[in-house]
Order: structure tokens, then sequence, then C-alpha cells
């Protein structure tokens, strides 16, 4: 009974024995890969119709040959939307060069692209000049650091790191790594903190020194990455939820409608034009920053914990400006 081989397979077997300069001919291929003599036919016409292949059918030996002997059959069958999906993705690799993964990842993509066939009518060139991606500014991290985190998480190893705060402090922990985010531009590790008994957030580019323990950890029941991140305002862990409502004027209200924010958001719309967006969430720290980004076209309603961290960013902000 003949085995199931995937097409592509079955293509690249026949390169490969073409290559070995021993002539095949459909029938000996057809015997070693279980097939009809058919099957054969079609996917050297195949090979030579639509990749472009030097074939050439040898009347003294009785088999095939190339005839470029540095002919490179492609190894991947890729289609021009594909292509074009791999080029995008590409361009996006900036949130990844300061860790292990960028020179890995920037291989394979231009491995892709290297093994399409000279025919592809799509060039991945073109994207660069007329498709452009701004990144987020990032920080600059340690990337042996990131690769240590990387594999204390994958093995639920308890971690030792150093951690410098802002004011260049810097404190020895142990922690137990759930996860690593990259948001608006910086990498942060999430985990238990046993110095402070409690999840706390690291940010990666403060870590100035991370070795794998050799005392493992199991994850919280019940916590995942939906409790932990499913409030799209920020990373940092707080136990409080809060009811957040904001009111935006008629000018900026199109700007908020045109966006889901949070994916629990409900939005009224206002006879004068405005909205009031209302969603539940525990960072209160990053909602007060983009709250203060709409300026005069956005203004708190609830709660009041929000109102006066707002209130109290303007009120530094105006005397910053008091000559």
């Amino acid at each position: 009974m003949a085995k199931y081989k995937p097409q592509h397979r079955r293509l690249l077997f026949i390169d490969r024995k073409i290559k070995g300069k021993s002539y095949p001919n459909c029938t000996s291929l057809a015997a070693e890969w279980e097939c009809s003599t058919k099957t054969i036919q079609r996917d050297l016409e195949y090979i030579q119709d639509e990749l472009d292949a030097p074939i050439k059918y040898d009347s003294v030996r009785h088999g095939y040959y190339y005839t470029e002997p540095n002919f490179s059959m492609p190894a991947i069958n890729i289609s021009e939307s594909d292509l074009f999906a791999v080029c995008i993705a590409e361009r996006s690799l900036n949130q990844f060069r300061d860790t292990p993964l960028y020179g890995k990842l920037s291989s394979v993509f231009s491995k892709i692209k290297d093994s399409l066939p000279d025919k592809t009518s799509v060039k991945p060139a073109w994207v660069d000049d007329r498709i452009l991606l701004f990144p987020e500014p990032t920080t600059k991290i340690d990337t042996k650091i990131w690769d240590t985190i990387a594999k204390g998480i994958r093995d639920n190893k308890r971690l030792s790191i150093n951690y410098a705060t802002p004011d260049r402090k810097s404190t020895a922990r142990k922690v137990d790594p759930y996860y690593l985010v990259n948001y608006k531009g910086e990498w942060y590790l999430s985990s238990y903190c046993h110095a402070r008994n409690s999840i706390r957030t690291f940010a990666v580019s403060r870590i100035k020194k991370a070795e794998i323990l050799k005392e493992s950890f199991l994850m919280p029941e019940g916590m995942d990455k939906n409790k932990m991140f499913g409030d799209q305002f920020g990373i940092i862990w707080k136990e409080k939820h809060h009811k957040v409502r904001i009111r935006f004027t008629s000018e900026v209200a199109p700007y908020i409608s045109e966006r889901q924010w949070h994916p629990g958001q409900k939005i009224k719309q206002l006879k004068n034009g405005g909205l009031v967006i209302e969603f539940t969430t525990n960072h209160l720290n990053e909602v007060k920053d983009w709250i203060l980004s709409w300026g005069p076209g956005a203004r708190v309603l609830g709660p009041g914990e929000l109102i006066d961290k707002v209130r109290k960013s303007l009120k530094e902000a105006l005397e910053g400006y008091r000559g």
C-alpha cells in the first residue's frame, strides 16, 4: 500500500535524486516513493513549468538531469499574499532587537526570501520603501539576562536578580518568573517577589544580574495571562479594581469611538456630540496618563481616586511653568 506523503516532500525527493546525478526516471522515482508514474510525471511538469527548473531527459542514460548544476529548488512553496505577510512581519522585528530572538528571526525571514524562485512576481524589496512601521522607543537590555529570564520561565525555575530602581539603588531579589511581557517599548518581568511577598513587575532593562537557581516553583492556581493582563491599560498587577468613567468632548469623541481601548469598554453617545466611556481596570496610573494625553478633551467622572491623580499631575505641571 502506498504511504501518504505530502506533495512538497515528494518534490524535494525528486529534486534530491536529480541533483545526485543518478539520472532517475518516472519508473524508478515512482517505485522508490511508492506512487504512480503519472504522479511523478505531473510533479516533473510542475517543477519545470512553475519553478523554472532546467530539467532535461537524457535518452542515453534514460533519466532526468539538471542542465544548470547550481540550480536549487525553493525549499518552500509560498503564495504572493503569504510573501507580503512575511515581509510586513519582518518589519515588526524591532520590538525584539535587544533579545536573542532578533538574530534568529531575521535569519529565518532571510531564508524564506532567499528560497523563493526568481519568477515570483512580488518582490520583497518594495516593502522597505513603501510600507513604513514606526516602532515604540525601546530601552536597551542585556541579551544574556533576557535569555536567562526566558529559560527560567520555560523551566519554572526560581531566579536570583539584582534590580536597580530608577534612582539607581540596587537590591537583591529572589523571584518566581511568571511572564515576560513587551509593553510600550520595554520588556517586563512579571513575577512573585519573595522579598515583598507579592506579585511585582520588573523592567528587564533595570535587571543588572540574573541567575537561575536550582529551586523550582509552580504557577498559582487560577493564575493565567488573561487574569494578569486582560486589562489593556497596563501590566502592573493590583488586586483592587476600579470602575472608570470618562467624558470626552465632541472634538475628541470620533477618535475615541473608532478604536477599542479596553476589552470591556462601554460607550454612551451624548446629545452634544460627546461621549462617555466606561470600563473596569486596576491600572489607574496608566489610565491617568492616557487621559492627560487628550488635554481639555477629556474629563474624569470617576472614581475619585483617579480624579485626584489627574488633578495632582495637572497642578504639578502648571507649577513647572510658573516663573
